[in-house]
């Protein structure tokens, strides 16, 4: 398996600084998108001391310092699309980190184009579980 030089995922400019500004605040960051019950497919962030990833998270790349992963389950039904993690105003998910900043994040997705999904098969499956780093 080697890394696909295409992103599964990314990050608009204000999720970006949010992070960084959360980060100043709480210290190194994890995202993760999973398909509960309680908050739905909504992308969370945690302290990343604070949450556990499973061996079969999916590890999608990084944004803005920051590690993404994805629940297994979620990942079969996304494989085909880019995520964009972006934030709007509006409560956030009842543990992520942003929620007392009045913002919430929120995924965006579209489909890979031929030439890139090509590339992601080329590369082989992502990585799963915990990555160093």
């Amino acid at each position: 398996m080697m890394d696909s030089p295409v992103a599964r995922v990314g990050v608009t400019p204000a999720a970006a600084a949010l992070l960084h500004k959360l980060h100043a605040q709480h210290g190194p960051l994890v995202f993760h998108q999973s398909g509960g019950c309680c908050d739905g497919s909504t992308p969370m962030c945690f302290p990343r001391k604070e949450f556990r990833i499973g061996q079969r998270d999916v590890y999608l790349g990084t944004i803005a310092d920051t590690p993404f992963y994805i629940g297994h389950q979620q990942f079969e039904y996304w494989k085909h699309t880019h995520l964009t993690i972006d934030v709007v105003p509006g409560r956030g998910a009842g543990f992520s980190l942003e929620t007392p900043e009045g913002l919430r994040f929120l995924t965006r997705s579209r489909l890979f184009n031929d030439a890139e999904w090509a590339a992601l098969e080329a590369a082989g499956p992502p990585r799963r579980g915990e990555q160093p780093g």
